[in-house]
């Protein structure tokens, strides 16, 4: 395999899967402008759209190509037209928001990545309730989260705030980054190889397309300063894909400081308070009047913050499978994902047959 096809993640998984399509060319979503899709082939890349038959049987936006989707073209260039994305390959993880507006619709941020760098700068825009969000929506998209605290040439007390966000993300990995130092990207490394896919998340300014700028060894994005309430401003107006010259692959996404919540996984992302919550005397306890409510006592005795038991409550609110069975859970997500059982159990059939 060479080293294009290993740094777009064309595994030996997703090469047998494309062999299911015949006549179908396997290409990677790079970048996306309303209906149309810049698509990296083995060789070049070349502009497609999706065929009417998708669009005219996809039940929501998530059924649609997103930024690092695997997909299947009806040709290898387009010299001769916009190609035609006639199938999304499955989706090993997928970072979804909800979006911003009155629609409140789910909006794909990113499929198909290994580590999703949840990047929170330590000057004005730090924020633990809003991380504890960016954090519940990554465990929930399959991706494995790091934390990525930026800036810490502006922060006065660096250890405090540190120690605050591992008490938050629970042993997940805290790495801390300044774009003044001049290998400060250097601690990003050990997440990135050939086949791997990382995405960069948080709000606007923080430092994320320096960082990538720094992995790709060329300016690449654009940057900008610090607004005059030592806030960054927002420069990334659209996801996009690019090959690193070391191996991999890194998304860059615009900033987001307001994520809406439509697929998260609550219970995961606040572990201590779901232990709490077993330790209750009535296990229906809502926590609120109930005698031996472990929860309730945590609280009084400061073991358990308030702001975080807070948020908690309306993060749970808010999530999309909140009050679904553990088994409702698992079919909403093969429908999202795969577009139902039947389809999944098709495909399994066809992969057996396959390697017979």
């Amino acid at each position: 395999m060479n080293t294009r096809m290993e740094n777009l993640g064309f595994t030996e998984r997703i090469l047998m899967e494309a062999t299911l399509h015949e006549g179908l060319y396997l290409g990677r979503v790079i970048s996306q402008s309303k209906d149309l899709y810049r698509v990296a082939m083995t060789d070049g890349e070349l502009y497609a759209e999706v065929s009417g038959k998708m669009r005219h049987q996809a039940a929501s936006v998530l059924e649609f190509p997103v930024v690092g989707d695997y997909v299947m073209v009806d040709r290898e260039s387009d010299e001769k037209g916009n190609g035609i994305i006639h199938e999304i390959l499955h989706r090993k993880s997928l970072f979804v928001r909800k979006a911003a507006g009155k629609t409140q619709k789910p909006q794909a941020v990113g499929a198909n990545i290994d580590t999703v760098f949840l990047c929170m700068a330590l000057n004005n825009d730090y924020n633990l309730r809003r991380l504890e969000r960016y954090f519940a929506v990554a465990l929930d998209s399959g991706a494995a989260p790091v934390i990525v605290l930026t800036k810490s040439d502006l922060c006065g007390n660096l250890e405090e705030k540190k120690m605050e966000v591992e008490k938050t993300v629970l042993g997940y990995d805290v790495l801390v980054t300044s774009a003044y130092v001049e290998n400060g990207h250097e601690i990003l490394k050990p997440y990135l190889s050939a086949g791997k896919t990382v995405a960069f998340i948080g709000s606007s300014g923080v430092g994320k397309s320096t960082l990538i700028n720094r992995l790709l060894g060329e300016e690449a994005m654009e940057t900008q300063g610090l607004r005059n309430d030592d806030k960054g401003r927002h420069t990334t107006t659209s996801r996009e894909l690019f090959l690193l010259p070391e191996g991999g692959a890194v998304i860059d996404t615009p900033g987001m400081r307001e994520l809406g919540i439509d697929h998260a996984n609550i219970e995961e992302s606040f572990e201590d308070i779901s232990d709490l919550a077993l330790q209750c005397r009535f296990h229906d306890c809502r926590h609120e009047k109930e005698p031996g409510c472990a929860i309730k006592e945590a609280l009084e005795e400061g073991r358990l913050d308030r702001a975080r038991y807070e948020n908690y409550l309306k993060l749970k609110a808010e999530n999309k499978y909140e009050g679904l069975s553990s088994r409702q859970i698992e079919d909403r997500k093969i429908k999202e994902m795969f577009g139902g059982k039947k389809e999944m159990k098709k495909l399994r059939k066809e992969f057996k047959s396959k390697n017979r």
